[in-house]
């Protein structure tokens, strides 16, 4: 289980590795470079335990690559959510980078706000009830789970944080 804080508990950064010089030439049959900020971008979100946002990822590059701006980080993960190299979470108005871009769901902790990922079974079968009942043309779909991580939940306030709800739930 991979969880996102505040601070973004990481592991060392590291290269890409083998995997580089395939990355390369599937960004190049993309029309795309593998920059040294792209580079750098998906080490870090790929060498972190967590799912971190923009500004975090900004300044974990920027201490390799301190003239680098926000915006140019901003873009390449969104570039490399498109391209299937990252998962983007949305989580209310902000959005959370992820290097497990396979089908897993996620529990948020309205306590802390760290994102777990769950290594629960993905039902593809649901997407074709849901598209034989409503005549929908389903691409995929995303379960997401809230309430309390076992830190909250003994902590104080436990009660009540369990019964906030994260923006644009219902």
């Amino acid at each position: 289980m991979r969880t996102a804080g505040a601070r973004g508990g990481r592991r060392a950064v590291a290269g890409l590795g083998p995997a580089e010089s395939a990355l390369r030439r599937d960004l190049a049959r993309r029309g795309m470079r593998l920059t040294a900020p792209r580079r750098l971008i998906l080490t870090v979100v790929r060498g972190t335990e967590t799912h971190p946002t923009a500004e975090w990822v900004h300044a974990e590059v920027r201490k390799r690559l301190p003239r680098v701006s926000l915006g140019t980080v901003y873009r390449n993960l969104r570039i490399l959510a498109r391209q299937g190299l990252l998962a983007e979470i949305q989580q209310g108005p902000s959005a959370r980078f992820d290097a497990r871009v396979g089908r897993h769901h996620h529990f948020t902790c309205s306590g802390c706000g760290r994102i777990f990922d769950l290594d629960e079974p993905v039902d593809p079968r649901l997407d074709a009830r849901v598209a034989a009942r409503t005549g929908f043309r389903v691409s995929h779909h995303r379960v997401e789970f809230y309430g309390l991580c076992r830190t909250c939940a003994r902590g104080p306030g436990a009660r009540d944080a369990g019964r906030r709800r994260p923006p644009g739930a219902r």
